[in-house]
Formats: C-alpha cells, sequence, structure tokens
C-alpha cells in the first residue's frame, strides 16, 4: 500500500530554509483545502538534502513512508508543489483562474520514485511589468496577496526567476519573492534594480558626464541591498525614462556611436566590478534593446562573455526591433553574431500606447509564438527567458503555453487549447475552439503576421483624435504616424482607422457572437469564460464597432451636421461604455476591483473624451440657451416652438441629452437647422 495523503498530513521540514519552510507552508494549504477531516493517521512528508543531486531536481520515494531528497532550494520547493499538482490535482494558475478544488477522505500515492522534468531554459521566469491592476487590487484587504499568489504560480509553472514589479514596485516585492525562493533580477531601464538617478536627485540633470559618482553610489547601494538574494545582476546605462541615455545629455560629447557605444561599455563594466566586489560569485545579464544593439551589431559595444546578452521581441511575439514612434524598422532582434550566453525578453502583454494588448490576450497564435520560440532555442539562447506576464489573469492561457516551452514541450494551439481547457474549464471543446482560433479573428492593422490590434488600438488613438479636434481645431496628429505614415491631415488620419475597423470587424464580430454562444450554453465554467474570454471579445468587437461610430460621428462634425454627429458620437461612446461594463462585470468573488485601474487601455476614459467631443458639438449646433436640442427631444412638435415658457426642466447634460434624443428618435426625421 502506498504512501496515505490525507488532512493529517504534515511536512516536516526541520532544519530548512525560509522558502523551503513557506513552500511546505503551501503544500500544507492545499491540503486543508482538498481533505476533509480524517480518522487517518498523522503521518510526514520528509524533507532529505541530497548533495549528488542536480541543482532545481528532486527525487520523491514513496513506499510506507515519502521522502523528497534535493540539493537546494528549489529542488525542494519544485518537489512539495509536485505533490501538490501531480497527487492533489491544484494546477499551477489554481488561484489566477479559479480552480475548484473537490474535497475527497484520502489519496494514495502510489509505490515509486518520481521526479521533476529538466528545464531547456537555465533562468526562467516572469516580469510582473505594467501591473497596474494588480497594484491598486487586494485580496481580502491585503494589498499584498496578489503578489504572493503571483510568486506562487511563477514557481509552480517551474520559474526560478523574477522582476518582481516595476519601479518603486520591484523593490518593494524584491524580499518578499527571494523570500519564496525565486532570483531576482532587473528591467532594462533599471540597471542592477538600483533607484532611478531622477527620484533620488530630482534637482540634478541625469547626466553620468556630470554625476558619475551620484550614479556609482546609488548602484553600489543597490547591491549592497541585494548581495545576499539570489540575483542576476542587469547591467546597462539608458535614460531616464526608459530612452537613450543621450536624450538626457546634451554635452555633446556622445554624439558618434563610437562615443556612446564606449560609455555603455565602459558603464558595463564598472557595474559589473561594483557587483563582484560584494558578490564574487554574481550571475550577470544585459539587455540588446533598441540603441544597444544597434551598437552592438554595429561592433560599438563589447561585453564580458559571462554576462547574459538578451534579446527582446517587439511587443507582438515577433522577434524583431521594436517599432519607436513612427520608426519600424522590422530588423531582427537577435544578435547578429553568436553570443556565449543568451537569452529573451518576451511579451504575451505589452503596452506602447499604438496597437498593443494589455486588457486583451495576445492577438496571435500560439502557433506564432512557438515559431519564433523555436527560432530563439535553434540558436541556444537558452540561458535566460523572462516573459512579461502584466497582471497575468488575462493572459494565463499564453504564459501556460511558455511555461511548456520552458521543459522542451511541443506546443500548438490545437493540442494546448484542448489541455488548457481541461485543466481550467472543465474539457468543454467549445472553449478549447474559441481559445484555438481566436487570433484567426483578430483584426490585422498592417502586412505582417504579427501585426494584430490589441486593446491599445481600439483606444489610444481615439483619445489622441479627440484632442486634436477639441484642442488643436482638427490639426494633423504626429502621434498617429505610426500607422497613418505620410497623410498629413487628420480626417485621412481618421478614416484610415476607420477603413482597418471596417475590413474586420465582421470577424470579431463572428468570434464575439461564436463567444456568446458558447457562453449560453454552458453549464460549468460560465463565470469564468464570460469574465475572460467573452469579455476579451467583447472589448475587441465593442471598441471596434465604437472606432466606426467615431469615426462617422466625425466626418459629420467636419460637415457642419451637429446633431446628427452629436448622436453618432454618442453611439460610439455607448459602445466603448458597453465594452468597459463588460470587463467590469468580469469582476465577482475575489475578483471585486480587478479592473478597477484599467488606466492603459483605459475603456471607460474613451468614452468619457468621446462624451467632451459631444460637448464640443453641442456648443455649436444647438443654440446658447441649450434648449433647442432639448425641445426636439422633450416637446411633442405642436409645442415645440410655443415660448411662453422658455424650458419647462432643469438644463440637461450631454449625456442626458444624448439619451433623451436617442429615445425619441425625431431627431432623425429632420434636417440640421
Amino acid at each position: 500500500m502506498g504512501f496515505i495523503l490525507s488532512r493529517n498530513t504534515r511536512v516536516n521540514c526541520d532544519g530548512m530554509s525560509a522558502p523551503v519552510i513557506n513552500a511546505a507552508a503551501v503544500l500544507e494549504r492545499d491540503i486543508k483545502k482538498a481533505f476533509n477531516d480524517s480518522c487517518a493517521l498523522q503521518n510526514y512528508i520528509i524533507l532529505k538534502t541530497d548533495l549528488s543531486a542536480e541543482p532545481e531536481c528532486f527525487v520523491i520515494e514513496s513506499g510506507d513512508g515519502i521522502t523528497v531528497k534535493a540539493c537546494d532550494e528549489l529542488g525542494f520547493i519544485y518537489g512539495l508543489l509536485y505533490i501538490s499538482e501531480k497527487f492533489i490535482g491544484i494546477k499551477p494558475f489554481w488561484f489566477w483562474l479559479d480552480q475548484k478544488i473537490e474535497k475527497t477522505d484520502v489519496i494514495e500515492i502510489p509505490d515509486g520514485i518520481y521526479k521533476n522534468k529538466k528545464p531547456c531554459v537555465r533562468f526562467r521566469g516572469w516580469f510582473i511589468n505594467d501591473e497596474v491592476l494588480i497594484q491598486r487590487w487586494s485580496i481580502n484587504g491585503d494589498t499584498t496577496e496578489p503578489w504572493k499568489m503571483a510568486f506562487e504560480a511563477l514557481l509552480r509553472c517551474g520559474g526560478n526567476m523574477v522582476i518582481p514589479g516595476t519601479d518603486r514596485n520591484s523593490r518593494k516585492y524584491r524580499d518578499l519573492a527571494a523570500g519564496m525562493g525565486l532570483w531576482i533580477t532587473h528591467h532594462h531601464a533599471e540597471p542592477l534594480g538600483a533607484e532611478m538617478f531622477i527620484r533620488a536627485y530630482p534637482e540634478l540633470k541625469p547626466s553620468f558626464s556630470e554625476h558619475s559618482e551620484l550614479f556609482i553610489g546609488l548602484w553600489e547601494q543597490s547591491v549592497k541591498e541585494q548581495k545576499n538574494n539570489k540575483t542576476i545582476y542587469s547591467l546597462g546605462f539608458r535614460g531616464q525614462g526608459d530612452y537613450p541615455f543621450w536624450n538626457d545629455d546634451t554635452s555633446g560629447k556622445y554624439d558618434t556611436p563610437e562615443s556612446r557605444g564606449k560609455l555603455i561599455g565602459d558603464i558595463i563594466e564598472m557595474q559589473r566590478q561594483i557587483v563582484l566586489k560584494y558578490d564574487p560569485n554574481a550571475e550577470f545579464c544585459t539587455n540588446l534593446y533598441g540603441e544597444v544593439m544597434e551598437l552592438y551589431n554595429g561592433g560599438y559595444i563589447d561585453f564580458a562573455d559571462d554576462i547574459i546578452k538578451i534579446s527582446a521581441d517587439n511587443g507582438f511575439g515577433k522577434m524583431c526591433v521594436r517599432r519607436t514612434g513612427a520608426n519600424n524598422p522590422r530588423i531582427s532582434s537577435l544578435p547578429e553574431k553568436a553570443v556565449s550566453a543568451g537569452g529573451i525578453y518576451y511579451h504575451v502583454s505589452f503596452y506602447d500606447l499604438q496597437a498593443a494588448a494589455h486588457i486583451v490576450q495576445l492577438p496571435n497564435s500560439i502557433d506564432f509564438v512557438m515559431s519564433e520560440l523555436d527560432e530563439v532555442m535553434s540558436r541556444n539562447m537558452n540561458d535566460y527567458w523572462i516573459i512579461n506576464c502584466s497582471n497575468i489573469r488575462p493572459h494565463a492561457y499564453y504564459l501556460d503555453a511558455i511555461r511548456k516551452k520552458w521543459f522542451g514541450e511541443t506546443v500548438s494551439d490545437a493540442v494546448h487549447s484542448v489541455e488548457f481547457v481541461n485543466d481550467y474549464y472543465g474539457g468543454e471543446s467549445a472553449v478549447a475552439d474559441c481559445l484555438a482560433h481566436h487570433a484567426d479573428h483578430m483584426l490585422p492593422y498592417g502586412k505582417e503576421a504579427d501585426e494584430h490590434a490589441g486593446d491599445q488600438f481600439y483606444n489610444e488613438n481615439i483619445r489622441r483624435i479627440a484632442v486634436m479636434c477639441i484642442r488643436q481645431n482638427f490639426a494633423f496628429c504626429p502621434e498617429l504616424s505610426w500607422f497613418t505614415g505620410e497623410c498629413r491631415d487628420l480626417t485621412e488620419q481618421v478614416h484610415k482607422f476607420r477603413d482597418t475597423a471596417l475590413s474586420g470587424i465582421d470577424d470579431l464580430k463572428k468570434y464575439y457572437d461564436i463567444c456568446k454562444r458558447v457562453s449560453e450554453s454552458l453549464k460549468y465554467k460560465k463565470e469564468l469564460f464570460d469574465s475572460i474570454i467573452l469579455m476579451q471579445a467583447s472589448i475587441h468587437y465593442f471598441c471596434a464597432a465604437g472606432m466606426i461610430k467615431f469615426a462617422d460621428g466625425y466626418d459629420l462634425f467636419r460637415a457642419g451636421k451637429y446633431i446628427h454627429s452629436f448622436m453618432k458620437l454618442g453611439e460610439a461612446a455607448e459602445l466603448y461604455r458597453k465594452a468597459n461594463d463588460m470587463m467590469r462585470g468580469g469582476e465577482y468573488g475575489v475578483w471585486q476591483g480587478f479592473y478597477f485601474n484599467d488606466c492603459f487601455a483605459d475603456i471607460k476614459h474613451t468614452a468619457y473624451m468621446i462624451e467632451k467631443m459631444m460637448g464640443l458639438v453641442r456648443e455649436l449646433g444647438d443654440n446658447s440657451r441649450h434648449d433647442l436640442w432639448y425641445r426636439k427631444a422633450c416637446y411633442d412638435i405642436r409645442d415645440r416652438f410655443v415660448m411662453t415658457l422658455l424650458v419647462d426642466d432643469n438644463h440637461m447634460e450631454d449625456w442626458e441629452l444624448y439619451t433623451a434624443l436617442r429615445d425619441s428618435k425625431v431627431w432623425k426625421l429632420e434636417d440640421e437647422d
């Protein structure tokens, strides 16, 4: 008879480190979730150090007793979480995807030896970046608990490193992540995880040539703070706003590739020596990102062999240089020459103020993602994979696929969708079809395979257009040139967005309708499906439809058809409001308030900006007393021009007037006055 796992099972972790004790507490919590009160005898899972084991590996021996053997913290942590998943059935994203744990009395672990699969990627983890949702959300009033759940999910996925947030968050949650056993690494804009110069010295110009001793002091202080953690130190030097440093330095000393490359190279070696002073066995990485890749490929920078060189995708899963403003070179971001140690920074979520996906999942297929990662593996760039996971829950489908890739599995939409749905959606084949084919319905905004629109396409660009109408009297918007190219007329820019949305609206509507039908058919996991898959389909469809209505309202505005413009813009705002309502409708139970701080897509703000445009249109089309359109909306045609009482009610605000006109429909029968 094998080992009996019951509510009375405990983990004996005497003499173990804090991260291992934490993992033992997680397993014991899972046991309480999974088992009824039992009369089974109390028994123990024994942890035993085996220095002959490989790093991060475990061996579980099950018989009359059960022993987990490992040589290091992560080996024990993975072993304990393996018991949770393999025998209790708790999946890596159990919390993030509402897995219901069915209680039982006992579970027998068969006699035998169990081992973990060795990963293909040495350092593998998440960058909890653009984390605007989880940083304003709490679990039962605890703002730290979301981060614990994030780090736990990463460990359950077999990850071993994390950038624990952006800017202040990365330092705030660094010790928590380290205390759970994870390696710490850093944002490419925050070398060594140090405080930003402009925050430490806001009164000074962030110029290394003028204040080198202050920069060095910040770096050294950061290394001292982290020297007792497992840290992969990110080396580099960029400007204080995630841009080239020479944007901040106007001394003229760094106007050539040679001078720029030399300074970056010298600073990186200086940073490396600072770290080695306190941690002789330190691990290093640097990001071949943007301008640094150009300088590296040009031969203007060289790095020590022990520094892992990291290449980035473009934010849409393609391993090419990202678009910056209107500059979109589309050249490979993989280094032209072989590197001694290489890795990637890869996005399943991105924020670019143009077209990226933050609230919705990546609008490109798993098959596409895997083809890019296969190319990375073919170049032996498997020393370091950091995945931008943002707020986790909207992106779990892709994160789950990539964690399989960490371990060398072959992953495809067809297979992964079924496995994922078996784990989290009760095996509903219709749900698997929605996931497997969602990328087929996404809106193309360009000719390249990765150029499909995320939530920012429908929102950020419409807000910019609204600003140009309100503030700049319909002036050309240079920030839209990334998409509209050479045209220098706002109307042409608006039409290009509308035409693009029109070209894909039928596919988006089709996908929305499919998801709607699936939702109506579900009895199990309907709430989860509606709050993630249907919600994301709704955002794409309603926002794209809103973009079309907005453009139509814009044209009517320019034609002087003010009341018709007012109403068309109102229809657009209603669609964006509906998308926002769908998003906020995905909040229930522990997820209350999860989307409250949607400040990137900020769908509610798009509706607000359209409503501001409605106000402008009304000022031009209504009379100065604001009662002409009111009379059209509320008065019988026989009373409309009787002026004994100018108005019978308080003046209507814009949205109140819109809804009154919409419901009366009288305005549709009349030409503009």
